[in-house]
């Protein structure tokens, strides 16, 4: 199977992120107008953690919180659980499954180096199905 290096050179490099001191209200604005569905948190330039729209719902609007004053640290998911670009898409979509999230940030060194969904695995599972009944086709045409 693939390695997360193959799904990331596929996309943007761009990775979302936002400073732990920002208020939830500009990373709410800044997930709807990227329109992406977390963002990876950053203290000091390095990654501590990431906000999600589940977070939002379950931590900010569930309870009351004054989105204006509510800092992006003290809602956000701090254990994250990162990969490496030779992870295996397989063990990346065992432990986002296993584990409920939707985002995997990808380290390398110690860097950020890119985010990869569930969507992305999806998509990449779904190519590598239609390569392969491609390839069994024209097998069986070829006889």
């Amino acid at each position: 199977m693939a390695s997360v290096h193959e799904l990331i050179t596929l996309k943007p490099r761009v990775v979302h992120t936002i400073s732990h001191d920002a208020p939830v209200l500009e990373a709410v604005a800044r997930m709807v107008s990227d329109d992406i569905g977390s963002l990876v948190v950053l203290r000091d330039g390095d990654p501590c953690g990431i906000f999600t729209e589940r977070d939002f719902l379950t931590r900010v609007a569930l309870t009351d919180r004054v989105v204006k004053s509510t800092l992006v640290r003290e809602v956000m998911s701090p254990d994250v659980i990162f990969v490496r670009p030779d992870t295996d898409v397989g063990v990346c979509m065992a432990l986002m499954t296993r584990l409920r999230m939707r985002h995997l940030p990808v380290l390398e060194d110690a860097a950020l180096v890119g985010l990869i969904s569930i969507g992305d695995i999806i998509k990449h599972l779904a190519r590598e199905s239609e390569y392969e009944t491609d390839e069994l086709m024209h097998y069986i045409r070829g006889r």
